[in-house]
């Protein structure tokens, strides 16, 4: 939690805070206020001066999601609802609703995780007391966790018939962890990731058919 403030200023006290009120969509009892200059009504109206006033607020970590978000929808010209969740244990959990979500998804995901990682970069800079933000819609990452346990599952069934490993698709670390984590109980199976970033893609071979090298690279 941080501290911001805006500076503005009205012919009354009053005034320049309601001002500020309205610019923050926020309550009186939400912020603190400090008088900069009171008004003075000056000869006539002449060398009239302005109330100016600082008005401070929390600036949570979800403030700052929402602001980042927004205006960056605003820039890609898309309509989307951002609600964000309490913060716990450093995480930040963002969902997203709107008409173009299938395309803010994208492939496998891809533009979801992008927007995920550049979110996590601007929330996070010049920041001591780091969060991390999970940012999901439509409920796309339960969907395509268990859409990858079922693949797993069928891989493995098919390792286990044949006796021999099978290659799958490239996928980013989050997916290939969540086939790692699945299949590694699985009797007979074993699992481990070859190739560079990002063709990185999980093998899913018979148990003890990998080197040690294949066993130090479960990424």
């Amino acid at each position: 939690m941080s501290q911001k403030y805006i500076e503005v200023s009205g012919k009354t006290i009053e005034d320049a805070l309601a001002e500020a009120l309205a610019t923050l969509n926020m309550d009186r009892d939400t912020v603190s206020v400090e008088i900069i200059e009171k008004p003075k009504s000056g000869f006539l109206g002449i060398g009239a001066v302005p109330a100016k006033i600082r008005v401070s607020y929390e600036y949570s970590k979800a403030d700052k999601t929402r602001d980042f978000l927004e205006e960056l929808f605003k820039l890609m010209k898309m309509e989307a609802a951002v609600t964000i969740g309490e913060e716990e244990e450093g995480r930040l959990n963002v969902s997203l609703s709107g008409d173009e979500m299938g395309l803010m998804i994208g492939r496998r995901g891809e533009n979801l995780d992008a927007l995920q990682y550049i979110t996590n970069l601007a929330v996070n800079k010049n920041e001591t007391d780091r969060v991390r933000v999970n940012i999901d819609t439509e409920n796309y990452r339960e969907k395509r966790e268990e859409s990858l346990e079922r693949l797993a599952k069928r891989v493995a069934d098919k390792v286990l018939k044949y006796g021999r490993s099978v290659s799958l698709e490239p996928m980013p670390p989050s997916e290939r962890r969540v086939v790692h984590a699945f299949l590694q109980d699985y009797k007979g199976i074993t699992t481990f990731s070859t190739g560079s970033e990002p063709q990185r893609r999980v093998i899913v071979a018979p148990a003890g058919a990998q080197n040690k090298r294949e066993r130090d690279s479960r990424k």
